[in-house]
C-alpha cells in the first residue's frame, strides 16, 4: 500500500490531513502483518494506531479493553466517523441475548471491522468457538500494561490472552500502553510471546502539564479554595476510597462546585451518565476512583487533584495524564503525607509475597517523588527510562518554580557509593540509610555490617537525609535499582568512575514533608506558606486571658489555640462568620463569640484588610446527622463501645467525635459512662486540675499525675469539665 493512499484513508476516514508522531510508521507495521509495541503517553493518539489499519484491513480486529465504558465511548467515537454502526461492536457482559446476535451476525457479513472486548468475554468457550470461524484481520491490546504485575493496573485474565489468541488465529499482534516502565515493557512482551515486535517508544514528557505537591493537612478546604479559582473549568479528583469520593463530591456540592463522584459502586446507569454530564459540560469536577478516567477522551481537563497520593508513579502519571490533552494548561496537583503510605503498605498484608515486594517497591518509588526537592518532571521521565535536562522545564513543576538551596555534597555522594561497594550491591536503599547513620537494625547485625569501618560514617547526618541522596544520585545516573530483585542499589559505570575520581556534586535542600505546612491563603498554588497574622493573634489571646479572669474558667475552655489560629486566616467579623472557624460551632459563637468578632471587625477596619471570605469552606451536612445520632445514643446513656460498634468505630474515635462536639460548644454529658470506670473521689481530684491547668495539653495532664490515669480516662474527665465549664 502507498504511503499517499494511508494519508488518504486517514483524511477520508477521519477527517485530518496529517498523521501524529510515530502513528503512520505504526500503521505500516501492523498492515505489514508484524507484531507491534506501542508504549505513547495519554494524549499521543494511541486508538489510530490500531482503528485506521482495522478499517482499510481485510476481516474483524479484535480489540481487548479492560473497561466498559471505554467501550462504549471508542465504539460511538468510530460510528460518529462512519456512516454505518455495524463498522464498529462491542462484546460485554452489558449486552443482552439478543444484541449479541446482532453483533455476530454483523460479523459474519463482514460489516464489522472493529470488535471491543473485555477480557473475560474472551475466555467463553462460545465466543472462541465463534471467532475461530471468522476472518480476524489483527489482534490489538489496549491498556497492555494491565497485564504485567509490575504495572499500575493489573488485570489476572490479560496474562491469559496470548493463550487464546492462539487458539483462535495466527495473526499480528499490537499491544499499546501509555505507560511502562523498562521494567512492564519487558513484561508485557515476554508473557504475549513477542520479543520479536517492533517498538514505538514516544516520549514521556507532556510539557504543557504543571505537577505540584501539597503536604495533606486541611486537604478539603485547600482543594475547594482552588477549585473555586478554575470556576467553569474542567477538572478530576482521585480518591482511593468509594467513601472519600461520596464525601468530597457532598463536600464541593455545599459550597457551591457542580460536582459528581464517580466509581465502581454506583450502577453502570449512574456511572454512565454521571460520565457523559461530565463530557457534556453539565458538571465541572468529578471525584473519582481510579475507575474513571482510563480512555475518557476529554481534552480540556483543566486540572487532575490527587486528594490521596496514589500507588505507583505509574498511576500517578496514568492519572496526571487526563489533564491538558488538547496541549492547553493542565494543573497536577497532589496532597501527600508519609501515613497513607504507610497505609497502603498495610493492605499488602496477606498477600503473597513476592506481590508484598512489588507493591512496597511501587510505594517506595511514588514516596520518593513526593518527598523530593528534585525538578519533578526529571524524576518522572527517569522513572520511564528518559533522560532528560531540567533547565527545560521552565518553572512547570514546583520544586522548579521554588528552587530549593543546593549544597555541595560530593563527601555525602561519595560515602554513599563506597558503602554500596563495601556491602557488595547486596542491599536496598533504607539498608544503606541506616548503615551510614549509623542506627544498628536488625538486618545490620545479622550481617554483621556494623563491623564495617564505614559503618556510621555519616552519623551526623539523619536517614532522611541520606534517603535523598539515594534519590539524588540515582535520578543523575550514579547508581541504579535492580528491579529484578527489587530495588536493590547497584553502581552504575559513571558511579564507579566517581568513586574513582569524586567531582563537584551539589545536593538540593530535601523537602521536610513530616513537618512543612502550607496553606495556600490566596486560593492560588502558590506553593508559600501562608503567614500568620501575629499581631492580631496576640491581641485575641490577650482578650482570650481577660475573658477568662473574669469568668474564672480556663483560657482554653473559650476557644482554642488551633481556633484562635484560624481567625487570623480568616477574619471573622460576625457570630454566623464565627461558626466557619476551625472547632467552633454555634453554641460556643453564640455564648462567647461577640468579643472576639468586635475585636476582628475593629481591627480589620483599622488595617485596611481585604478578606477572602470567599474561601470559608461550609461543611458537610451529613456529619451534623452523624453528630445528631452520637448525641442521641449518649442521651440513651449507650456503653461508648455499642455506639462505636454499631457505626464501625473504635471507641478512641468515638471519643475524638464527642471531643470535637464539646469544643465546638454543645453540652454532652457523659457521666454515666464515667462513673462506671472513675471514682468520684478520683473525678474530683482530675475535674480540679483541668479547672487550674494553663493548658488542657494531655501529655502535661499525664505526668502531673505521674502516669496514674490512663490517657482514655484523662480524655473522658477533660470532656466532662469542659462540657459543664464552656457549654
Amino acid at each position: 500500500m502507498e504511503v499517499m493512499s494511508l494519508k488518504d484513508s486517514l483524511k477520508s476516514f477521519f477527517g485530518f490531513d496529517s498523521f501524529k508522531g510515530s502513528q503512520e510508521e505504526i500503521i505500516q507495521n501492523v498492515l505489514d502483518g508484524k507484531n507491534t509495541f506501542v508504549i505513547m503517553p495519554t494524549g499521543g493518539g494511541k486508538s489510530m494506531c490500531y482503528q485506521l489499519p482495522a478499517i482499510i484491513s481485510e476481516g474483524t480486529a479484535v480489540i481487548v479493553s479492560p473497561l466498559i465504558a471505554l467501550m462504549k465511548n471508542q465504539v460511538d467515537a468510530i460510528r460518529n466517523v462512519s456512516n454505518d454502526d455495524s463498522v464498529a461492536h462491542f462484546l460485554n457482559s452489558s449486552l443482552s441475548k439478543s444484541d449479541i446476535v446482532r453483533v455476530k451476525e454483523d460479523i459474519v457479513a463482514g460489516k464489522t471491522k472493529l470488535l471491543y472486548v473485555a477480557p473475560e468475554s474472551l475466555t467463553k468457550k462460545e465466543n472462541i468457538e465463534f471467532l475461530t470461524g471468522v476472518k480476524i484481520s489483527f489482534f490489538a491490546i489496549d491498556e497492555a500494561h494491565c497485564i504485567s504485575e509490575w504495572g499500575h493496573d493489573f488485570r489476572p485474565e490479560y496474562r491469559r490472552l496470548r493463550e487464546i489468541f492462539g487458539e483462535i488465529s495466527n495473526v499480528p499482534i499490537i499491544a499499546l500502553t501509555a505507560t511502562a516502565t523498562p521494567k512492564v515493557q519487558n513484561d508485557i512482551q515476554k508473557n504475549l510471546n513477542m520479543l520479536d515486535a517492533v517498538v514505538f517508544k514516544s516520549s514521556f514528557n507532556r510539557d504543557n502539564l504543571y505537577y505540584q505537591i501539597f503536604p495533606k493537612k486541611e486537604v478539603e478546604k485547600q482543594i475547594i479554595k482552588y477549585v473555586r479559582t478554575k470556576e467553569g473549568k474542567s477538572g478530576i479528583i482521585y480518591c482511593l476510597s468509594r467513601k472519600k469520593v461520596e464525601e468530597l463530591a457532598e463536600v464541593l456540592k455545599v459550597n457551591g462546585v457542580k460536582a459528581l463522584p464517580y466509581h465502581a459502586g454506583l450502577d453502570a446507569g449512574t456511572r454512565a451518565r454521571h460520565q457523559d454530564m461530565f463530557l457534556m459540560e453539565d458538571v465541572d469536577v468529578i471525584v473519582a476512583t481510579i475507575a474513571f478516567g482510563m480512555g475518557i477522551d476529554k481534552p480540556d481537563v483543566r486540572f487532575v487533584i490527587h486528594h490521596d497520593i496514589p500507588k505507583s508513579l505509574e498511576s500517578y502519571y496514568q492519572e496526571t495524564g487526563r489533564a491538558g490533552r488538547d496541549g492547553g494548561e493542565g494543573e497536577c496537583i497532589a496532597f501527600y503525607r508519609y501515613k497513607d503510605v504507610e497505609k497502603l503498605e498495610k493492605f499488602l498484608q496477606g498477600k503473597p509475597v513476592a506481590e508484598q515486594e512489588i507493591g512496597r517497591q511501587l510505594l517506595s518509588e511514588i514516596a520518593s517523588f513526593s518527598e523530593t526537592s528534585v525538578c519533578r518532571r526529571k524524576m518522572i521521565l527517569h522513572y520511564f527510562g528518559e533522560v532528560y535536562d531540567e533547565k527545560n522545564c521552565g518553572e512547570l513543576c514546583d520544586n522548579c518554580r521554588y528552587p530549593k538551596e543546593k549544597q555541595e555534597g560530593k563527601d555525602h555522594v561519595l560515602h554513599l557509593l563506597q558503602a554500596i561497594e563495601e556491602l557488595k550491591e547486596t542491599q536496598r536503599s533504607k539498608h544503606y540509610c541506616s548503615f551510614l547513620h549509623g542506627n544498628l537494625t536488625a538486618e545490620i547485625k545479622a550481617y554483621k555490617h556494623d563491623l564495617s569501618p564505614l559503618f556510621g560514617i555519616g552519623k551526623e547526618k539523619d536517614e532522611h537525609f541520606w534517603n535523598a541522596v539515594v534519590r539524588q544520585t540515582a535520578v543523575t545516573g550514579l547508581i541504579s535499582k535492580d528491579i529484578e530483585s527489587y530495588g536493590v542499589l547497584k553502581l552504575t559505570d559513571e558511579g564507579r568512575a566517581f568513586i574513582k575520581k569524586p567531582k563537584s556534586f551539589l545536593l538540593i535542600k530535601e523537602r521536610d514533608y513530616l513537618v512543612l505546612d502550607v496553606d495556600t491563603d490566596d486560593g492560588q498554588s502558590s506553593g508559600r506558606n501562608a503567614v500568620l497574622d501575629q499581631e492580631l493573634y496576640d491581641l485575641l489571646l490577650e482578650l482570650r486571658r481577660r475573658i477568662s479572669q473574669e469568668k474564672n474558667i480556663p483560657p482554653f475552655v473559650l476557644f482554642q489555640e488551633p481556633s484562635l489560629r484560624d481567625m487570623c486566616f480568616q477574619y471573622p467579623i460576625s457570630i454566623d462568620e464565627l461558626t466557619n472557624i476551625q472547632g467552633v460551632g454555634n453554641g460556643k459563637a453564640t455564648r462567647y463569640g461577640a468579643p472576639f468578632a468586635a475585636l476582628i471587625k475593629q481591627y480589620v477596619d483599622d488595617n485596611d484588610i481585604e478578606r477572602h471570605q470567599d474561601v470559608v469552606v461550609k461543611s458537610i451536612v451529613n456529619k451534623s446527622g452523624l453528630k445528631v445520632q452520637l448525641i442521641q445514643n449518649i442521651d440513651r446513656k449507650l456503653p461508648l463501645e455499642d455506639i462505636g460498634r454499631a457505626q464501625g468505630k473504635s471507641v478512641d474515635e468515638v471519643i475524638t467525635e464527642i471531643e470535637s462536639i464539646v469544643v465546638s460548644g454543645t453540652r454532652v454529658n457523659i457521666n454515666y459512662y464515667i462513673d462506671d470506670i472513675l471514682d468520684e473521689e478520683v473525678q474530683e481530684e482530675i475535674y480540679e486540675y483541668f479547672g487550674e491547668a494553663e493548658s488542657d495539653d494531655l501529655t502535661e495532664a499525664y505526668n502531673e499525675f505521674d502516669g496514674e490515669f490512663s490517657e482514655e480516662e484523662l480524655r473522658l474527665m477533660r470532656i466532662k469539665f469542659m462540657s459543664e465549664m464552656a457549654n
